[in-house]
């Protein structure tokens, strides 16, 4: 069992800037995959970014892509999401998840084996 604490979500003018946290436990944090899914009222849950355990490999949605930027410090067991330059579309919950198992692609939900409870951010035009 891995259990996820998730922090950082607010409320941000357009074109501002949030970081979320998120804190997994165990002591094989760096052979997680971590990843970031959001899910907008009425909308299915979308994948955001995912970051391999040794941070060599990261991945994107086209939507964040030069925008969002997922890193991990496996020392503090915790992985980041930076979000810059928002916009009012980027309003959502923001939850992380753990892939503990690889097995199939970062982008897929079905493959996370664990999840966050979920960060509010909320973009203000």
């Amino acid at each position: 069992q891995v259990e996820l604490v998730e922090s950082g979500g607010g409320l941000v003018q357009a074109g501002g800037s949030l970081r979320l946290s998120c804190w997994a436990s165990g002591r094989t944090f760096n052979t997680y995959r971590m990843g970031w899914f959001r899910q907008a009222p009425g909308k299915e849950r979308e994948f955001v970014a995912a970051i391999s355990g040794n941070s060599k490999s990261t991945y994107y949605a086209d939507n964040v892509k030069g925008r969002f930027t997922i890193s991990r410090d496996n020392a503090k067991n915790t992985a980041y999401l930076q979000m810059n330059s928002l916009k009012p579309e980027d309003t959502a919950s923001y939850y992380c998840a753990v892939a503990v198992f690889i097995l199939g692609p970062a982008a897929q939900s079905q493959y996370y084996q664990y999840w966050g409870q979920g960060s509010q951010v909320t973009v203000s035009s």
